[in-house]
């Protein structure tokens, strides 16, 4: 039985995490003078900071998951989500509960996760958020998958290999399939612009983007396997 699967990141949330952040950047070696080193400090490191804060919506261990949307086979897409004052342990809870409720008894040990990059970043992000949050998950999170392996099926591995990459976005163009933002009008969006979204008080169109990429690898899906409507409708 497949799952297709993805999430939004933010970047980390706890306090002191920007301080220990900026205690770890310093100027360029090449800078010698006081005041030289006092201009970057004022002009330039702020800068440095938030963007290595920002960084921290791609590290498990320092980001946090925003949202959650996942789709069993031809089923619509389901959505988990939470403000930034909402609880990540519960948004993780109530998804691992609804996956659970649309499994057919005894399947979930056999479960095929679909997703793009959904093996070094999806899943070990989750992987990496349950184990810290002490949250179990009530079936087998695949984060450590070997090539070939049954129940991971990633569609960035299997267009581009396991030592290139291919931006979802790409490979739906290259398919013909809608890209990224065509679900918000067209209004540009991808992983590296969903914290500002958030910032803005706008998680539930984070949510409908999210939504959208579970449809988005799917339809990826279906094409690299030459899985045609009709073959849809005889499996159903």
């Amino acid at each position: 039985m497949k799952i297709y699967l993805d999430i939004e990141t933010i970047p980390g949330q706890s306090e002191g995490l920007k301080e220990e952040i900026a205690n770890s950047i310093t100027h360029p070696g090449s800078m010698k003078k006081p005041e030289t080193i006092a201009k970057w400090e004022k002009e330039q490191k702020p800068q440095a900071v938030e963007d290595a804060w920002r960084k921290t919506a791609f590290k498990g261990d320092q980001g946090e998951i925003i949202c959650i949307s996942w789709a069993v086979e031809n089923d619509k897409p389901n959505v988990v989500m939470r403000d930034l004052d909402g609880s990540e342990r519960d948004m993780l809870e109530t998804f691992f509960a609804q996956v659970m409720k649309s499994i057919p008894r005894g399947r979930h040990q056999g479960i095929e996760w679909v997703g793009h990059n959904i093996k070094d970043f999806d899943l070990r992000f989750i992987f990496h958020r349950v184990v810290i949050l002490g949250v179990q998950p009530p079936f087998q999170l695949p984060h450590d998958a070997r090539p070939g392996s049954e129940f991971v099926y990633d569609t960035m591995t299997a267009w581009a290999g396991w030592k290139d990459r291919i931006s979802l976005d790409a490979l739906c163009k290259a398919l013909g399939i809608a890209t990224k933002g065509t679900e918000l009008g067209g209004e540009e969006i991808d992983g590296s612009k969903v914290w500002d979204f958030v910032k803005a008080g706008r998680v539930h169109d984070v949510a409908t983007y999210c939504v959208a990429d579970v449809e988005r690898v799917r339809a990826v899906y279906k094409r690299m396997n030459f899985i045609t409507e009709e073959a849809d409708q005889k499996a159903a």
